[in-house]
C-alpha cells in the first residue's frame, strides 16, 4: 500500500495540539457556573462518568486522523517493471574445491566470504541476467540466467565446499562451461566473474584456449585470485585432538589468471582478505554500468473509502455519546 498524496499525512503532527487545546482551554474546559448550592443539581441529574472528556476528545483525534489518511488516498496494488532493453548477463563462476576452506578470510573461510560479497553483488545489479557457476574437478550450472534475482540467492545459499564429488581446479571446463551458457545472449554486455584460489590442474579444456573462445564470443572474464599471499591455514580433522590448523603453500596461477583477463578484455584482480574481495567486485560492478530502458506499469485501486466510513461512524458515535451517556450540565 502507498499513499497518493503522502505531504498530506504531515497533518497529523497537529493532532497532539489539537488534543492540548482542549482538555485545557477548550469550551468543556471552560465551562463554569455559580450556584449558591449544587444540591439539587447533584440529586437531579446523574454523576457523569469517569474520564468521559478523554473518551470524546479521543474520539474526535481518532476521526481526525481517519480523515487525514483518507485524504493522503491511500492505495493499494502492485507496480512492475519491465526491462525493454537487455542490460548485461553475468555469470558468477566460483571455485568450490576443498582449498576454498583455508581461513585467511577470517571469520570466514574463502567461499563463504565469496557468497557473502557476491549476494551483494547481485542485489546491486536489479535490472541484469545474472546466473551461477560452480567448479572443482567438474563445473557445472548451478543456477541459469535469471532475473529472478531471489530464486538466484536461494541456488547461492546451497553452494558448499566438496558438491562437486571430483575435487581439483578445472577452470578452463570452468571458462568453456561460462560460454556455453552465453554464447546465445542477445545482451549489450556479457561478463564473467571468475573466482579461484588455485591454478588449473584437472578438466579437459586448456584455460588460454578456454579464454579465446569466450573471447570470440564477445564475453569478458573478470579472474579473482583469492587468498593470502604466501600461504594460509586450512583446517583439518584429527581424530584424537579435533581439528588442526595446517599451513598450505599458496597455489594460485596469477600468470595464467591474468593470461585469461586479458586475452578476454577484463581484468586480474588479486584478494587478499575480505574488504578486498568486496572493494574488487564493487569495481566490477561501477565499471560494468550499462544503461537499460525500464518501462514501469502501475496498478492501483483506491483504499480510501473504508477509513471515511470508520470516520463518519465514530463521529456519530461520539455525537450521541456526548448528547446522552457522556452528557454534561452544564
Amino acid at each position: 500500500m502507498h499513499f497518493a498524496h503522502p505531504n498530506v499525512l504531515w497533518l497529523i503532527i497537529l493532532l497532539p495540539v489539537l488534543a492540548a487545546y482542549d482538555f485545557r482551554w477548550g469550551p468543556r474546559a471552560r465551562a463554569r457556573l455559580r450556584f449558591s448550592s449544587l444540591r439539587l443539581i447533584t440529586d437531579a441529574s446523574p454523576k457523569p462518568l469517569p474520564d468521559s472528556q478523554a473518551v470524546l476528545t479521543g474520539l474526535r483525534l481518532i476521526v481526525l486522523l481517519l480523515l487525514i489518511v483518507a485524504l493522503a488516498r491511500p492505495q493499494k496494488g502492485q507496480k512492475r517493471e519491465e526491462v525493454i532493453t537487455p542490460a548485461t548477463d553475468i555469470l558468477l563462476c566460483v571455485d568450490t574445491s576443498t582449498s576454498m576452506e583455508a581461513l585467511d578470510f577470517k571469520p570466514r573461510n574463502r567461499l563463504d566470504a565469496a557468497r557473502d560479497v557476491m549476494r551483494e553483488f547481485i542485489k546491486n545489479r536489479p535490472h541484469d541476467r545474472i546466473g551461477l557457476v560452480v567448479f572443482a574437478g567438474l563445473a557445472y550450472t548451478q543456477c541459469p540466467l535469471t532475473l529472478d534475482h531471489g530464486a538466484l540467492l536461494g541456488f547461492l545459499d546451497y553452494v558448499k565446499i566438496g558438491m562437486i564429488q571430483e575435487d581439483g581446479t578445472a577452470i578452463g571446463t570452468a571458462i568453456a562451461a561460462c560460454a556455453a551458457r552465453l554464447k546465445n545472449s542477445a545482451a549489450k554486455s556479457k561478463l564473467v566473474s571468475l573466482l579461484t584460489d588455485g591454478r588449473s590442474i584437472r578438466g579437459d579444456v586448456d584455460p588460454t584456449t578456454a579464454a579465446k573462445a569466450a573471447a570470440a564470443l564477445g564475453i569478458r572474464v573478470y579472474a579473482v585470485g583469492a587468498g593470502v599471499p604466501g600461504g594460509s591455514l586450512y583446517p583439518v580433522p584429527d581424530p584424537f585432538f579435533g581439528t588442526r590448523l595446517v599451513r598450505l603453500p599458496e597455489e594460485l596461477d596469477e600468470t595464467s589468471l591474468r593470461r585469461i583477463a586479458e586475452t578476454t578484455q577484463g581484468r586480474y584482480f588479486r584478494a587478499a582478505n575480505f574488504k578486498g574481495l568486496r572493494d574488487i567486485y564493487e569495481e566490477i560492478n561501477q565499471m560494468e554500468k550499462t544503461d537499460v530502458k525500464v518501462e514501469t506499469f502501475a496498478d492501483f485501486v483506491d483504499a480510501y473509502p473504508p477509513f471515511l466510513f470508520l470516520a463518519f461512524f465514530l463521529f456519530t458515535a461520539e455525537m450521541i455519546l456526548s448528547q446522552t451517556l457522556f452528557r454534561r450540565f452544564p
